[in-house]
């Protein structure tokens, strides 16, 4: 072994930005030496199988130990896989043995003639099978850190000479890995910075619909208390309420007064996500683990890594998923689609649907232990028709905002919020905002006028007609024609849409329609993609 035959192995892994070609590339790289059996590298990290770990008892401090993370060789007499990383030596107590020493101390060893060193070689009768004559070993560190260690078995005798190649070698070693920790550090900052942005780039231009919490009313004043006693802690919330109460803010209101506002608030609408998708949605996926994916990205989970991560309609979510968003709220971990490896993530999650959450469980839609584990603290969100004193503060701040918006001036009288209160607002909180918005649109000298768009039968206020249209009656028609229109109208939405159905900008939102009975009218009306016409 000299300089010169190692070079190539250094120049090569100090281009590779992935630790784990790197050490593989080492291991490989000194087995093609002259001599050498085995070589193989052990990364110092924190302990994880010390329950199971065969030298638990030499251990000391459990908090950090050696992982054996590359090995290579050529076995002489048997059909054993030295490659392998799952042997009885996967792991080393820091001190224990040659390999534990080496990292404790800092220091190289070198053993010739290992069959008489009985106090180092744990089974002398492989050495002698192997005919193995030597061990080498350095400490790889990299600006005064201990990153790993580096061992050889040789099948004749180490010169001393050569310890010195070796030394600096692994040298050369212990930058390359330090750099490419760095290289992929960098890139798992920058793909979380990307995937921030374009999160935060969604929330903006989505913007909220209700701005801040306005309310008055008891209803609400216990619904803040709530709020208040939560927010501080790390339980996890589900919200329950009808569509257009403001659950989202609600969650928001609980991330921005809670220990995590600093970091991230990442929200996913489950109704949204393909069913297919939901697992790469929110753990993640590698580049080539399915048709389509063509590089590696990181999950809602891993994004929300110190954070909140919000589960809007989360009834949505496929029960054959559910096991596992529950073993992520149990244990903080999961796997991206493709990876053996587990991650580890600290999130808090706050969820929220309009379904009946218990009459889902007793129709086997929801598992039980992942209802009882989303609601520690369960919050229901009050329908505008319990909260009727809050609605005049309510449409003022909506007038306000629909003024500035549209360039207008109008004022709301008291006969007005009188008028307003006497309805039941199915669509809640939404619907009045809907409904002042429209009035400004319409009013006349500074009058609101809500003739014609509210409906004293049920209540409920009619926002989806023009006022011409209230004004002059229409013909009836029959079931074949009211089904005609229908299809006529989807198709419509999904040109519009070029196609797409899920997500933003997809026809089920233009329709203001669930993705999935978009997806069963369809198939009634015998309507195709657009990409399968």
């Amino acid at each position: 072994m000299n300089i010169a035959s190692l070079q190539p192995i250094a120049t090569a892994i100090a281009c590779e930005r992935n630790v784990r070609d790197v050490l593989k590339m080492i291991v490989n790289g000194l087995v093609d030496q002259h001599r050498v059996a085995l070589a193989r590298i052990w990364l110092l990290d924190k302990g994880d199988i010390c329950t199971t770990c065969r030298m638990r008892d030499e251990c000391f401090n459990q908090e950090v130990c050696l992982h054996l993370a590359a090995s290579a060789g050529f076995p002489r007499h048997s059909k054993e896989d030295w490659s392998r990383l799952d042997g009885k030596f996967q792991r080393f107590p820091v001190n224990a043995r040659k390999v534990g020493r080496i990292a404790a101390t800092g220091e190289p060893m070198l053993l010739n003639d290992v069959l008489e060193n009985d106090r180092w070689i744990m089974h002398p009768d492989w050495a002698k099978r192997e005919g193995i004559s030597s061990f080498a070993g350095q400490p790889l560190i990299f600006r005064r850190e201990k990153l790993s260690v580096l061992t050889i078995f040789t099948r004749e005798p180490f010169p001393e000479q050569d310890m010195i190649c070796l030394r600096s070698f692994a040298d050369h070693a212990a930058v390359a890995i330090a750099n490419a920790r760095a290289f992929e550090e960098i890139e798992r900052l920058k793909e979380k910075l990307e995937l921030e942005n374009r999160y935060l780039r969604e929330e903006i231009n989505a913007q909220f619909a209700f701005g801040d919490i306005i309310g008055e009313s008891a209803a609400m004043k216990k619904l803040l208390r709530q709020i208040q006693m939560v927010a501080p802690t790390d339980a996890n919330v589900l919200i329950q309420g009808e569509s257009g109460t403001g659950k989202e803010l609600i969650a928001r209101a609980i991330y921005e007064n809670s220990l995590r506002n600093h970091r991230p608030f990442i929200k996913v609408n489950c109704a949204s996500v393909p069913r297919e998708l939901f697992e790469s949605e929110f753990f993640g996926h590698t580049k080539g683990s399915f048709t389509g994916a063509i590089r590696d990205r990181a999950g809602r989970f891993q994004l929300a890594d110190g954070g909140t991560l919000f589960l809007d309609e989360v009834g949505e979510i496929p029960l054959e998923l559910q096991s596992k968003l529950l073993r992520v709220l149990q244990e903080g971990e999961f796997e991206r689609i493709g990876d053996e490896h587990s991650r580890r993530v600290d999130v808090r999650v706050i969820a929220a649907t309009n379904r009946d959450v218990k009459g889902e469980i007793v129709a086997g839609r929801f598992r039980e232990d992942l209802y009882y584990r989303l609601s520690v603290f369960p919050v229901e969100a009050p329908p505008l028709r319990d909260r009727k004193d809050d609605i005049g503060l309510l449409a003022s701040y909506f007038l306000q905002q629909s003024c500035r918006r549209l360039n207008c001036l109008a004022k709301l009288t008291e006969h007005d919020v009188k008028v307003l209160q006497s309805y039941d607002w199915r669509g809640n909180v939404r619907e009045l905002q809907h409904v002042i918005e429209r009035a400004a649109i319409l009013s006349q000298g500074g009058r609101l006028r809500f003739e014609g768009m509210l409906n004293s039968n049920t209540g409920k206020a009619i926002v989806d007609r023009t006022a011409e249209e209230i004004r002059i009656e229409k013909p009836l028609l029959t079931k074949e024609e009211m089904k005609q229109r229908e299809r006529q109208n989807i198709i419509a939405a999904l040109g519009k849409s070029n196609g797409k159905i899920y997500g933003a900008g997809g026809a089920a939102e233009l329709l203001n329609m669930k993705p999935t009975t978009l997806a069963s009218r369809m198939r009634v009306l015998n309507i195709e993609k657009l990409g399968n016409r």
